[in-house]
C-alpha cells in the first residue's frame, strides 16, 4: 500500500489512527517535567491564590505562564 492511500483512508474516517498508535509511548521534546522547590513569603502565596481563583486556574498554573512570560519578554529584549 502507498503512503497516499493509507492517508486516504485515514483522511476518510474509514480506519481510527487511535487504533495504530501507543500514547503511552509519546512524549513532546522539550517538554520533560523537572520538579523544582520555591519557598515563597506568605503574603505572596496570598496573592497568588487570589489571582489564580479569579482567573480559576491552579496557582501552579500560574506560577508557570508567569515564569514563561518573563522568560519569553526576556530572551526577546536580548535579541
Amino acid at each position: 500500500m502507498k503512503a497516499e492511500d493509507l492517508d486516504k483512508i485515514f483522511d476518510d474516517g474509514e480506519i481510527d489512527i487511535q487504533d495504530f498508535t501507543d500514547l503511552s509511548r509519546a512524549f513532546r521534546p522539550g517538554q520533560k517535567q523537572k520538579r523544582v522547590n520555591v519557598d515563597f513569603p506568605e503574603w505572596m502565596v496570598q496573592r497568588l491564590d487570589k489571582e489564580s481563583n479569579r482567573l480559576g486556574i491552579p496557582r501552579q498554573s500560574l506560577i508557570k505562564v508567569w515564569i514563561a512570560e518573563r522568560l519569553e519578554s526576556s530572551k526577546s529584549s536580548r535579541s
